[in-house]
């Protein structure tokens, strides 16, 4: 598995280390650009932008502009892309970043088409590259780097790692933590289209064994059954690392989708009944609001101690 944590900051000793560089695709746009100051803002090492047709200019007159992503990274040698570009679009951005060797592309769109989705999942396995999203909030290393959309506030260093289907429950639920004195070791956003290129279970084998992990919160919502699949592997393996769980949609009627495109129930099938029964097998209790989750985290440090 992808050692996810060498991708963002390398390791002790090496030249870059802490200072990863970030390549942002669709840099000159209104989102890009806004979200790309934020970033930089957060200390994140943006090294470069990525517009056909605007190569060789300048975004806030020091980041270089490249028409490739080829060139990009032949410049700069960065790993990781950030990608801020519309739906129809997302194809061939994402083929422009694998192909010129990126390792780690964070993609911010939604809406984007499945076919398009799964090809780029497929080409990343080929290339032994991570995708997170489409349809995400980002990827972060609290105090560290921010490689996404998410605001600084509610988030803090600290042991937690934090996986979640929806940015904003990402977002109060880091906030509870925060404030409960629990900060966050890494945060994953892993997107709310029905099919992601980094699944609750891919980011759970990237985050299970890192060095003094505290413990592993996980945000899930109603659809689908990664959910299931993450209590089943962690039931396998034996995880003892404290875990807690939340389930978005609880209350939703049948067969209704909400706000994510994953997010619908079909008969029994992807039922917060169905999710809850299975983390309950797993021994992780599932808080029934997100001001509970550090409580029950809490409570599940006291008994392992």
């Amino acid at each position: 598995m992808t050692d996810i944590f060498e991708l963002l900051k390398g390791k002790p000793g090496d030249s870059d280390y802490e200072k990863k560089g970030v390549i942002v695709q669709g840099i000159t746009g209104s989102y890009g650009s806004l979200h790309s100051r934020k970033m930089i803002e957060y200390g994140t090492n943006i090294v470069a932008g990525v517009t056909p047709n605007k190569g060789g200019q300048k975004f806030d007159d020091n980041i270089p502009i490249y028409n490739t992503m080829q060139e990009a990274v032949d410049a700069t040698n960065a790993k990781i892309s950030i990608l801020f570009v519309p739906a129809k679009f997302f194809l061939s951005a994402a083929k422009d970043a694998l192909n010129a060797g990126i390792k780690l592309l964070v993609a911010i769109p939604e809406h984007v088409p499945i076919r398009d989705t799964m090809e780029t999942i497929e080409l990343a396995k080929q290339k032994g590259a991570v995708v997170i999203g489409p349809n995400t909030p980002g990827i972060m290393i609290p105090e560290l780097i921010k490689i996404g959309i998410m605001p600084p506030m509610p988030f803090k260093a600290g042991k937690i790692a934090v996986l979640s289907k929806s940015g904003t429950l990402l977002y109060e639920i880091s906030d509870a933590l925060t404030s409960a004195g629990f900060g966050q070791s890494i945060t994953i956003g892993i997107g709310g289209d029905p099919v992601n290129g980094t699944r609750l279970i891919d980011a759970f084998e990237m985050v299970k064994d890192i060095p003094d992990l505290g413990g592993l919160v996980v945000v899930g919502e109603i659809g689908g059954d990664s959910e299931e699949i993450l209590a089943q592997r962690i039931i396998d393996i034996g995880f003892s690392k404290p875990t807690v769980a939340y389930i978005a949609g609880r209350a939703a009627p049948k067969e209704k989708r909400m706000g994510h495109a994953g997010a619908i129930v079909m008969g029994t099938y992807g039922s917060a009944e169905s999710k809850i029964s299975m983390f309950n097998k797993a021994n992780i209790p599932v808080a029934k609001r997100p001001a509970e989750v550090p409580v029950l985290l809490a409570g599940k440090m006291e008994k392992s101690d």
